[in-house]
């Protein structure tokens, strides 16, 4: 794939289109007009196991289930709340780690420094040879905060799974301006992981338009579930969109 440069924008689904799995992906920016933040995240899957899900709405937090229950073979790594709201801050991740961070933002109501701090006790998902890396994001819903967000990915050091390398990305709120993140470069054996920086991406006006942007651009044959949510700034309110595959 050609390399972007460091100011290139490029549409959600410019890195999607085409690519047969790029895992489980995560987006934050702000709308267009300024007003809202933009957050998104999608599923992909390979094996029946990690294919047997769907996303449910639990108040302003969203949570994955089974399908069909009879057929979970270990729900340890697919089964978790991938969005959850403390306070002002909006959390999406892929993994159990989003209860990580809600645990340490409840305790010091302070956007700045939990986030990373919670990160700092975990470290990638232990599915060798994959070693899947744990992405996580949070962003600033209050209207001090400006739709500031945060994007953070923790990924194995070596092929052993032997030490661990975290990096953190932080962002101004830029309209019409958002970076995403997802695990996988594409499909292998080992699946080769995300590198590099979040990339920079357009957001476009509504959460209708992002997602169905999104859902179109995933692969068919692997894509699971998606949900975006547009939070208003200035009272809290938003609009969202979820898609399942195997529902509805």
């Amino acid at each position: 794939m050609t390399q972007k440069t460091t100011y290139e924008t490029s549409a959600p689904a410019g890195r999607m289109k085409g690519n047969p799995y790029v895992g489980r992906g995560i987006l934050l920016g702000m709308s267009p007009d300024g007003q809202s933040q933009a957050a998104a995240y999608f599923i992909m899957g390979r094996s029946q196991n990690s294919r047997n899900r769907i996303f449910v709405k639990e108040g302003e937090d969203l949570k994955i289930l089974p399908h069909d229950p009879s057929k979970v073979e270990d729900p340890s790594l697919i089964i978790y709340y991938p969005v959850r709201k403390v306070g002002q801050v909006l959390i999406v991740t892929n993994g159990d780690q989003t209860d990580t961070i809600a645990k340490e933002l409840a305790e010091t109501a302070c956007f700045e420094g939990g986030f990373e701090k919670a990160l700092r006790t975990r470290t990638f998902e232990p599915d060798s040879p994959n070693w899947t890396p744990r992405i996580s994001g949070a962003a600033d819903l209050s209207p001090d905060g400006k739709g500031a967000y945060k994007l953070s990915i923790l990924k194995s050091g070596d092929p052993e799974g032997r030490s661990s390398r975290r990096f953190f990305f932080e962002y101004d709120a830029r309209p019409g301006i958002g970076h995403f993140i997802h695990t996988y470069v594409t499909d292998g054996a080992p699946l080769p992981t995300f590198t590099g920086e979040p990339e920079q991406v357009e957001i476009p006006g509504t959460a209708e338009e992002l997602a169905e942007e999104i859902w179109n651009a995933l692969d068919p044959d692997n894509r699971i579930s998606l949900y975006v949510r547009y939070t208003r700034l200035a009272d809290g309110r938003f609009t969202d969109r979820l898609i399942n595959r195997f529902e509805g």
